[in-house]
């Protein structure tokens, strides 16, 4: 613990800033958070807007393989803050949680509203103070800088928590901006590119305006030797979804090297191929082969419709499977920062030592998805932020002390 109380500013007010203010607040420190925004977690409540995906209840060891590159780090930062320590953690905050069938863990309010109200209000009881409409503009003669209404604002705080987002979303708030002020303090930074992201497809145009927003549930996506399940959605520009995300780092550096990337959608993963032959052999009499694939297979219009994009279909029932097994599509470019769940880049993880303080700028921290790491959705997000966050306010803590 701290020995004396010391002045520490976060800025950046999303869920790895508000953890990580929360954490310093209990170990004794002043804490002022920054947003530039005027409220603050928004990125978090248009998340949740939908049924707020806080974690994934899977084993740790399949957990922690969802990081790729970054799957040693991101694991010692989750060894400190656990999927379970953060289902715990929203619970304490009055927000009762459950695990839905695909395993990922949400709250049952099923949105963020009530999680960021209860948030604040603790934070608020701990003296937490937040400065909305403070935007953070670098450093000029050793004091951060801010804009805020009442004009220019220098702060010298003894500490200060980066915890300011990648450059997905940049209307809530995460613009990456501060990606020059800290190349100019010396830090290394890789460029940002979309995470999470859906990927263009050339529909025919009939398809297109037929099909767009409807979604293929229940499928299986092959890209190389990866393969993931879950849903996909067709969109007017191609196709996204939590199947497409969970590959979509491979399909981007495809996409960026080659210039197209091929993946394979099994439409009926769960029926073999034998024995979709089997069920495709039977007479269809008088019925339309559409809807004998819907009454004898279960394909909705959709996927049928998509059976068709790949050419005529073909007339053996055992072709006709491994279409159904293994629908070939071309993705022909990547969709923009601006349509990315998440982003890729950030600080580099040797640019920091493992209490994430810069090296090239002592009593600078960093905290969530500014950093370079990336992972699918289900989860995995939020977690590897909390928990970063928690780390890099234990490191605060830690350096700190060490200077007493």
């Amino acid at each position: 613990m701290m020995k004396s109380p010391r002045q520490v500013h976060v800025i950046g007010a999303g869920p790895a800033g508000l953890m990580a203010a929360e954490r310093l607040a209990q170990a004794g420190a002043t804490v002022v958070a920054h947003d530039r925004m005027p409220s603050v977690a928004r990125k978090l409540l248009m998340a949740g807007r939908g049924g707020l995906n806080l974690t994934h209840s899977e084993p740790l060891d399949r957990f922690m393989t969802r990081y790729g590159p970054a799957q040693p780090t991101a694991a010692a930062w989750i060894d400190r803050v656990t999927p379970a320590a953060l289902t715990a953690w929203v619970e304490a905050l009055g927000q009762e949680t459950f695990v839905g069938s695909s395993g990922r863990v949400f709250p049952k309010a099923m949105k963020a509203s009530p999680l960021v109200r209860a948030w604040l209000a603790r934070l608020e009881a701990q003296g937490v103070e937040i400065r909305t409409r403070s935007r953070w503009t670098g450093w000029r003669d050793g004091a951060l800088t801010f804009e805020t209404p009442e004009g220019e604002r220098l702060e010298r705080p003894d500490a200060v928590v980066l915890a300011l987002g990648g450059a997905s979303w940049p209307r809530l708030g995460s613009d990456g901006a501060w990606a020059p002020w800290l190349r100019a303090q010396g830090a290394a930074v890789s460029p940002f590119r979309p995470a999470n992201v859906g990927f263009d497809v050339a529909w025919s145009a009939l398809f297109r305006d037929r099909f767009a927003g409807q979604p293929l549930k229940g499928v299986a996506v092959t890209h190389g030797d990866r393969t993931a399940r879950g849903e996909a959605m067709i969109a007017r520009y191609g196709i996204e979804g939590g199947a497409i995300y969970a590959l979509s780092a491979a399909l981007r550096t495809t996409v960026e090297t080659e210039g197209r990337a091929e993946i394979q959608i099994d439409l009926k993963p769960d029926v073999a191929i034998g024995k979709l032959t089997d069920r495709l052999s039977k007479p269809r009499g008088k019925a339309s082969l559409s809807n004998h694939l819907r009454k004898v297979v279960g394909l909705e219009a959709a996927a049928v419709a998509l059976l068709y994009e790949a050419g005529p279909l073909p007339a053996s029932p055992r072709a006709l499977a491994e279409r159904i097994k293994a629908m070939p599509l071309t993705l022909t470019g990547v969709q923009g920062l601006e349509r990315a769940i998440s982003s890729a880049g950030g600080v580099k993880l040797d640019g920091v030592d493992e209490r994430l303080m810069l090296v090239a700028r002592p009593g600078v921290f960093v905290a969530g998805e500014m950093l370079d790491w990336e992972a699918p959705t289900g989860g995995y997000l939020l977690q590897a932020s909390f928990a970063s966050a928690v780390v890099a306010a234990e490191g605060v803590i830690d350096w700190l002390d060490s200077r007493d």
